[in-house]
């Protein structure tokens, strides 16, 4: 499905948007970012490993690591965010019926308007690993979505340079909210629209790795938790920033 709901959405300080909409609300999440001024992510990849579905199954639930974006001019870039959606009904590019209970696994761009690869019917404890890497010979950042290992969903875009990262809870549409992507690096977001998604059982990110162009020696210092337990290390004095699990703890919308 795809989302226009942002030029509905009204401009309040601090570049936050605030939704007109019956429900919503994010839950936990890990984040990082922003990088330092002379550096940028040039690859992130993580594997989420699917739980049950949101209990009760109300609403429209995503999961995703996200890549903030900044354009090399300064302006601000996009999200770069593969989606794992929950929705009752047709509120997903998976099309679901309304007793359907997968998880719908697309690669996924928001600029204002969501862009989605091919989705994908994924099942609770399946491992789905989102990789960004950004392609020299194009200018875009190329998204591949794998689904225990097999190839499931892709997309390219025109988004800038890696900001920053994170995970999360979030519903659909859209799934995004701030005007300024680039302040958040690589964030795993939890996000709820449309009608309170009851309680979305405790979740893994695993084998986690940000690559920067050059080194951040002082990235770990941008992390930031929410609800989420995660060590960000690196090994080679800031150009590869590893987290072996990231676990996003239980978290109930009311």
């Amino acid at each position: 499905m795809k989302a226009s709901l942002l030029a509905l959405l009204p401009v309040v300080s601090g570049g936050a948007v605030v939704p007109r909409q019956s429900y919503f609300s994010f839950g936990n999440a890990f984040s990082t970012g922003p990088v330092a001024t002379n550096s940028w992510i040039r690859e992130a990849t993580t594997t989420l490993v699917l739980p049950a579905l949101n209990n009760p199954h109300n609403g429209n639930l995503g999961l995703w690591p996200g890549m903030g974006t900044k354009f090399p001019s300064g302006a601000d870039g996009q999200l770069v965010q593969g989606l794992a959606i929950s929705t009752v009904g047709r509120g997903s590019p998976c099309n679901f019926a309304a007793g359907d209970v997968n998880w719908c696994a697309v690669a996924s761009t928001y600029d204002g308007s969501q862009h989605d690869g091919t989705p994908y019917r994924a099942k609770p404890g399946d491992h789905v690993t989102y990789n960004y890497k950004y392609n020299d010979a194009t200018s875009q950042f190329d998204q591949t979505v794998s689904v225990n290992g097999a190839v499931v969903s892709t997309l390219s875009t025109t988004s800038g340079q890696g900001a920053g990262w994170g995970t999360g809870e979030l519903t659909r549409p859209p799934f995004s909210l701030l005007k300024d992507w680039s302040l958040i690096i690589l964030p795993t977001a939890m996000e709820c629209q449309q009608a309170n998604c009851g309680t979305v059982p405790q979740h893994q990110y695993l084998n986690t790795t940000i690559t920067m162009n050059t080194p951040d020696p002082n990235y770990s210092r941008t992390l930031s938790l929410n609800g989420a337990t995660g060590n960000l290390v690196t090994a080679d004095g800031g150009k590869t920033w590893t987290v072996a699990t990231i676990t996003i703890q239980q978290y109930t919308y009311h």
